[in-house]
């Protein structure tokens, strides 16, 4: 019956072991993508997992947001702006993004200043969009320096406009 599903069961395929390294590697992303606020335990897994440990092979952090489906579409002609809609990408990734913007909206950080700054002009949705794709450029960049995430604060918006 197992066959019928396309997996089997028994000795013949066994899963590709990871070193010790490998999984080390594996465990020290993992806790650094949960110094973001809104990512725990399950997200920064499911981040590693989609993404992959090495993010070199993205030349930027909009290369990587772009091959998630998490950047904005440019839809113009004639002068005339279409729709901004964004491509579907992975949907175990843009999932576990959006979860950790909704969580972190409820925290004083600058992830959820920047929900509450966008909220009000493009809605609540759009908002929960941007700030994940947010979270992906922060994961990029943690992930390419292996340096843990510095919050900038609640009220950096409000101290760049003086």
């Amino acid at each position: 019956m197992s066959e019928q599903f396309g997996c089997r069961l028994g000795a013949d395929a066994p899963a590709p072991a990871l070193t010790h390294d490998e999984e080390l590697g594996h465990i020290n992303r993992r806790l650094l993508l949960d110094t973001i606020p809104g990512v725990g335990r399950r997200t920064a897994e499911i981040i590693v997992a989609e993404v992959g440990s090495d993010v070199r092979r993205f030349p930027s952090a909009g290369h990587l947001a772009s091959w998630a489906g998490r950047c904005p579409g440019q839809d113009e002609s004639a002068g005339k702006r279409g729709s901004g809609k964004t491509r579907k990408g992975n949907r175990w990734l843009r999932g576990a993004l959006v979860e950790a913007a909704h969580s972190s909206m409820w925290t004083k950080t600058y992830l959820a200043a920047q929900f509450r700054r966008l909220a009000t002009r493009r809605g609540r949705k759009k908002a929960m969009v941007a700030v994940a794709q947010s979270i992906l450029r922060i994961v990029y960049h943690l992930l390419l320096n292996e340096h843990p995430y510095e919050d900038l604060g609640e009220l950096y918006f409000d101290q760049r406009q003086q």
